[in-house]
């Protein structure tokens, strides 16, 4: 019901084109991963979504978990509720962060913060979140909850994606290495309980590889969680420019944890998708990655071109007849044929179908571009393509 193939390596780097296949849809890699937070993608149906070379969507399992409340023993499932393609659920592990030490902290991995302030540390708040060497404690908006690697697997199968995440805990960039040490060894532990609470057959579970920016630790845990019998990997953690630390930082813990990773097990990079970014992911070896970027910022006006982000809600789009982008082959752009100065009209209005045209078409840019990388790969110019498509942003 799962498998993973590598179709094309490129000679240069360590890019990959390959195809993973699932329950409910073979994905081709690398591939752009959708975020829909509450098992919807905001905005759009799964008609709309279907028109945007989505291939897979990512929810949240905290947030569902605590909005279902007693719902989720009746659930239908994702696929059901959502969309009936493949589907990937986070294990809560990041809500451990966002809503505990990423507040006390003053931050949160990118799409935990406004992406179009230059602020990225933010006001001291209250810690919402007691992490024990079981489980974590939350007392939040939802009131309070417990959720530990059992329950997470629990939760994640009642959604019923077609991938899952093991528990684990991610750490601020403002840890020091002895607390960052503790916190990986508790994220193993809970790995291992994570596959024994498994009961499905029908999906896959992946291991997290935490460390925070200590490359021993990160070797480690890539060494620990890519010997365990996990069907792929994600790279965790708070990390990169998003969070505050330098851009080579998040290259060099990717590069520290692919290095020990088994090369024939598919790797997901949670929480990346700055264009530059994906990029450099796929040329150190990563296959899918989810971000917020294109939906968020559609919805407040931010759209992506081959030359870079628009703001289309500035006065010099006022009665504009250029499209969103002159070439861009998206429904928006070449079927409805919206100009840049009815859109601004749209958001300007409040128009609730400004939200969702720009969220077709930040969607649809991305997953195109990701078409083209994953050709690249397949041409062997990936190298060339990379240094062309950046040289225009």
């Amino acid at each position: 019901m799962f498998e993973f193939e590598i179709l094309k390596k490129d000679r240069r780097t360590n890019a990959r084109a390959g195809v993973l296949k699932t329950p409910h849809g073979t994905i081709e890699t690398p591939s752009y991963v959708v975020v829909g937070t509450h098992g919807a993608v905001r905005c759009l149906d799964s008609e709309d979504i279907s028109k945007t070379k989505t291939q897979l969507i990512i929810s949240n399992t905290y947030h569902l978990w605590r909005t279902l409340g007693e719902k989720l023993e009746s659930f239908p499932g994702l696929h059901e509720f959502m969309w009936n393609g493949p589907i990937m659920t986070d294990s809560g592990g990041f809500q451990v962060f966002s809503l505990g030490f990423g507040r006390e902290h003053g931050m949160g991995k990118f799409g935990g913060i406004d992406s179009r302030k230059d602020d990225i540390f933010l006001e001291s708040e209250k810690n919402l979140v007691r992490v024990t060497e079981d489980g974590a404690h939350f007392n939040d908006d939802y009131g309070e909850s417990y959720l530990d690697a059992e329950k997470s697997v629990a939760i994640q199968e009642k959604l019923g994606a077609d991938i899952i995440v093991a528990f684990d805990e991610p750490t601020s960039p403002r840890h020091d290495y002895a607390y960052t040490k503790k916190s990986l060894e508790r994220t193993h532990k809970w790995a291992l309980r994570s596959l024994k609470a498994r009961t499905r057959k029908d999906q896959a579970m992946y291991g997290v590889v935490q460390g925070g920016a200590f490359r021993d630790l990160r070797e480690a845990s890539a060494k620990f969680i890519g010997a365990q019998p996990f069907e792929g990997f994600a790279i965790g953690g708070s990390y990169g420019e998003s969070m505050g630390a330098p851009r080579e930082q998040m290259l060099s813990v990717i590069r520290w944890s692919a290095a020990h990773l088994p090369e024939e097990k598919p790797r997901h990079l949670l929480g990346i998708g700055k264009i530059e970014d994906v990029f450099d992911a796929v040329e150190l070896g990563m296959d899918t990655f989810d971000c917020v970027i294109p939906t968020r910022e559609a919805r407040h006006g931010s759209l992506w071109t081959k030359f870079g982000r628009l703001d289309i809600k500035k006065g010099i789009w006022q009665g504009s007849h250029m499209k969103i982008q002159g070439d861009c082959p998206c429904p928006v752009c070449s079927e409805v044929k919206l100009t840049r100065g009815k859109l601004r009209e749209l958001f300007k209005a409040k128009n609730q179908s400004a939200g969702r045209l720009a969220t077709m078409h930040n969607i649809f840019f991305f997953n195109n571009l990701l078409e083209k990388i994953r050709m690249s790969i397949k041409e062997g110019r990936f190298p060339e393509f990379k240094k062309e498509f950046l040289a225009n942003l």
